[in-house]
């Protein structure tokens, strides 16, 4: 009896001692995804598609939270301050973890230290769209109307510091414009105002813009990507229209708080990957116009490292502030 009771314990002591046996469970409850801006935009649909996923995977709820507000600070400042197990995520685009740090003076958290990088799940251009009735159907016609009345026209942005944002400011340096920019609090706003002919332009994501321009109810005069983006071979990009260099993509990922344990974070990076990989959901990204990545977290770390870098240049060329 008595080597059978030090079996016994020998055995609960390695799994004590074990991290990765605790955490293989993992999750025991429903996980949240939080979402820094208004339902309706590309954080939101990448978010949610990728949370029903993972739910059928896990057999748990996964909830998407919408927590718009401060260009994504005050949900990823949430997430950063969250118990560090793994049940809050934040679904972060490039904009909230690297731009902002240096357009904002004072942040209430440090994303690149008290947020963790999981996985790079996907990426996808911006794309320059018009109303139907503004009367150009190219960039350089675009250029022109507006140097021709200067001041009259803007561009919108799902909030400062986007890369909505940082390329309709990049335009207007490297074209010379004077354009005044308009924030919302989401894209699903903009496009309204767009639609209705209240802005002149928005360099939003394709995924909610996509399906408008395939139905005819907008224009699209470029993609921000360097080359041509697949989904839509017939648009010209912006540097082929005469601003050679121009690139301004908007990548997303899972981070979650500091601190919360490798094995959790590996588990979580895993497993997106595994419904990535998933030919459904490549296809339904695909036709919104965004592609799949799926990385480690210490690929999506490095990816994370060289565009703060990257902005941190262009904000400080431009001349963008927060206040903007």
């Amino acid at each position: 009896m008595k080597a059978i009771g030090a079996l016994i314990a020998m055995c609960l002591l390695a799994f004590a001692a074990d991290p990765a046996s605790s955490q293989a469970v993992f999750p025991e409850r429903t996980v949240r995804i939080l979402v820094g801006y208004v339902p309706g935009g590309p954080n939101d649909i990448i978010a949610r598609a990728i949370g029903d996923k993972l739910a059928q995977l896990w057999g748990r709820s996964v909830i998407v939270e919408n927590v718009p507000g401060a260009s994504g600070n005050i949900a990823g400042d949430r997430v950063a301050k969250a118990a560090p197990d793994g049940y809050t995520l934040l679904l972060a685009n490039s904009a909230q973890v690297v731009v902002n740090p240096s357009l904002f003076e004072n942040m209430n958290y440090d994303p690149l230290k008290e947020l963790a990088p999981v996985s790079e799940v996907a990426f996808t251009p911006n794309l320059l769209t018009v109303p139907n009735d503004l009367p150009v159907h190219n960039v350089q016609e675009l250029v022109a109307l507006v140097r021709a009345t200067p001041g009259k026209y803007s561009f919108g942005s799902a909030g400062v510091g986007t890369t909505q944002h940082l390329a309709g400011e990049l335009f207007k340096w490297r074209a010379k414009l004077d354009l005044q920019h308009i924030p919302y609090r989401g894209a699903s706003a903009v496009i309204t105002d767009l639609l209705g002919s209240r802005i002149t332009m928005f360099f939003g994501n394709i995924a909610p813009l996509l399906p408008l321009v395939r139905e005819g109810k907008l224009r699209a005069l470029a993609v921000t990507s360097r080359d041509r983006f697949a989904a839509v071979p017939e648009i010209p990009t912006v540097a082929e229209s005469g601003f050679p260099g121009f690139e301004v993509i908007a990548s997303f990922g899972l981070m979650v708080a500091a601190r919360t344990p490798p094995g959790v974070i590996d588990k979580i990076s895993r497993d997106t990957a595994q419904v990535l990989a998933q030919d459904d959901l490549r296809q339904r990204f695909a036709d919104i116009g965004v592609v799949v990545i799926g990385n480690s977290p210490a690929q999506f770390s490095a990816a994370l490292k060289a565009e703060a870098a990257q902005w941190a240049n262009l904000i400080k060329e431009t001349g963008i502030r927060a206040s903007q």
